[in-house]
């Protein structure tokens, strides 16, 4: 609903250039006439004349060039052959201190340039809009009904504001916002229910205010099944833009909680507080309990107006737990409740199970015939190859087990680099399975395994030897290394919601990587399916070649907390820059005791 609310002052000015023989520089002279019809201001059409300022500029704003008071004005004016704009304001903007907010008082600002040249004359009309931003606030009846009387809705630019009641809704206020930055109104309702007199109070503000322009505001008031809902509706008259701001009265008590708040140890949880009712904001908070008897207490915190929160840390994975809102003392509402996610191991996650490969020649990482059933199928694979698949152990062991070397149970899983006939080769150990070499140049390698819990972090023991880089047969987009520097480990750690026929694997396994065509690769800190990520390098250097046994953590960094995963990624690489074939080829990465991390 557009409403007419501009009324246009008309500011006619007449230039009239003639030639004078005795000046050195040519001018023309203007004279001014000022005409401001058909307004609505509360001066009159006289005084509008009377106090109305002229400016002139020069049109390339290089500077002021006459100013006068239309009352005080000569009759001609003599200005230099140029180009120039002129600039009439009239109304309550030329007072010496006027009026920000104001009921009656408009004031209006036009523009126009025009040309002075010699021996010529012309007319310019300059049209003079209204120049403040316009409040227009109405009550719908429902106000009437479910508020007493007095409700007031105050709105101004800072301290400046009107006051709309009953007797004066829809009426027009006028504020000057010229040389203002960012100018916006700031309103506020206030009002007692009439069904129990409670008080009620809602605020906001309208920003991006512009000159000329009327901000219609129409406040409602709506009942449905006993609950009430105020909104406000903002009519931007001259662009025709509405914008519904709708406000829900606050009924006390918890509000459910979404997917991303609730985790294996911690979960978020929220309430309403009508603060009207409650006014110590400091006594609220929440208890939870697993066993319905012994509660623990979080004070909740206030997140905005009547919205409260608080976090339950050191929960038990995949329990249901009650929780109430506590007021002062006392509960308040109904409780809820919720179960916190599963928390599941890493499978052989101390790497104490391997089996013999079908051809005899390396170990994979699972027993048919074990004790746990985590490791009856397989988790890990490595470029040893898959059962019945050859990898580059059909050269090379690049991962076996090391009973030597571990801190858990009797061996470790040790990841060398190493060149593997034709070509560098580079330790590893994954999530997935080896699926088979691309003639004698690379491999094809799927990664991933099916996993829907949400860790935070992945801790384990490791050790790593490094050296310098002995082959570089590629490496990525803006990588530069030579074989002076050193090598790197690495361990990348992902949940995704990758899919076989995105990414070329198997619904298992989604992710296939061919280490012969780079364009396969993927990038977890940009892939779009990629929900947290998290890695570890290990650095080398001469001082640090022999390397010890340390425990390391890796935290997940969680970039889409409402999605929840489908698979999990975890690789490691005694040389980082494997896939490329360089790396150093007496590498080696010890890894030993991996555990998922839920906080």
């Amino acid at each position: 609903m557009k409403k007419a609310f501009i009324f246009f002052g008309l500011a006619t000015i007449v230039f009239s250039a003639c030639y004078k023989i005795d000046m050195v520089v040519e001018e023309g002279s203007i004279h001014v006439g000022v005409n401001i019809d058909g307004t609505k201001a509360a001066l009159s059409t006289a005084d509008l004349l009377a106090n109305s300022k002229v400016n002139i500029y020069y049109a390339d704003f290089s500077g002021l060039v006459r100013t006068y008071t239309y009352s005080q004005a000569p009759s001609e004016i003599y200005l230099p052959a140029n180009e120039y704009r002129v600039d009439v304001i009239a109304g309550e903007a030329v007072k010496k201190t006027p009026a920000i907010a104001s009921w009656e008082q408009k004031s209006y600002k036009g523009s126009k340039t025009f040309t002075i040249q010699s021996g010529k004359s012309n007319t310019v009309e300059v049209v003079a809009k209204i120049s403040n931003a316009i409040s227009a606030v109405t009550f719908d009846q429902s106000i009437g009904e479910y508020f007493d009387a007095g409700y007031t809705v105050k709105i101004g630019i800072g301290e400046n504001k009107l006051t709309y009641n009953a007797s004066n809704s829809g009426a027009e206020g006028y504020f000057l916002i010229a040389g203002m930055d960012e100018p916006q109104f700031d309103w506020t309702f206030t009002g007692k229910l009439a069904k129990d007199g409670s008080n009620f109070i809602k605020s906001g503000t309208i920003k991006g205010l512009e000159a000329g322009k009327q901000y219609g505001m129409t406040l409602k008031y709506t009942l449905k099944d006993g609950v009430g809902t105020f909104s406000l509706f903002v009519d931007y008259a001259t662009t025709v833009i509405t914008d519904n701001i709708v406000f829900e009265p606050v009924s006390t008590g918890l509000s459910a909680s979404a997917y991303k708040d609730i985790w294996a140890a911690h979960a978020t949880v929220y309430a309403d507080v009508d603060e009207t009712e409650y006014t110590d904001t400091k006594a609220v908070s929440f208890a939870y309990s697993k066993d319905g008897s012994s509660w623990s207490t979080v004070a909740a915190t206030r997140v905005s107006e009547g919205s409260y929160r608080a976090t339950f840390t050191g929960l038990s994975a995949s329990t249901k737990y009650t929780y109430k809102l506590v007021i002062g003392g006392d509960d308040v509402g109904d409780p809820m409740s919720l179960t916190t996610d599963a928390a599941p191991v890493v499978p052989n996650g101390s790497f104490e199970v391997t089996s013999k490969s079908s051809d005899g020649n390396y170990k994979e990482w699972y027993n048919a015939n074990a004790s746990d059933p985590l490791c009856r199928t397989p988790w890990w694979g490595s470029g040893n190859g898959s059962d019945g698949i050859a990898g580059s152990a059909a050269y090379k062991i690049i991962c076996d087990a090391d009973t030597d070397e571990k801190i858990d149970g009797n061996q470790s899983a040790c990841l060398q680099s190493q060149y593997a006939v034709v070509k560098f080769a580079a330790g590893n150990l994954f999530t997935g399975f080896f699926a088979g070499l691309v003639g004698t140049e690379g491999g094809r390698v799927n990664f991933g395994r099916p996993f829907t819990a949400r860790p935070t972090g992945l801790k384990f023991w490791a050790k790593y030897v490094g050296g310098k880089i002995t082959d570089i047969n590629g490496l990525p987009s803006g990588v530069s290394l030579t074989k002076n520097d050193y090598d790197c480990g690495r361990i990348q750690f992902a949940l995704g919601t990758w899919d076989r026929k995105t990414y070329g694997g198997t619904n298992e396994c989604p992710v296939q990587v061919n280490t012969t065509d780079a364009s396969t690769f993927v990038n977890y800190t940009t892939d779009a399916k990629t929900i947290a990520y998290g890695e570890l390098l290990f650095q080398s250097s001469a001082n640090d070649g022999f390397g010890e046994w340390k425990e390391y953590y890796i935290p997940l960094n969680y970039r889409n907390m409402d999605t929840a995963p489908t698979h999990i990624i975890i690789s490691g690489a005694a040389s980082m820059y494997g896939d490329y074939f360089t790396g150093c080829r007496t590498a080696r990465l010890w890894l030993d005791k991996m555990e998922f991390v839920y906080e």
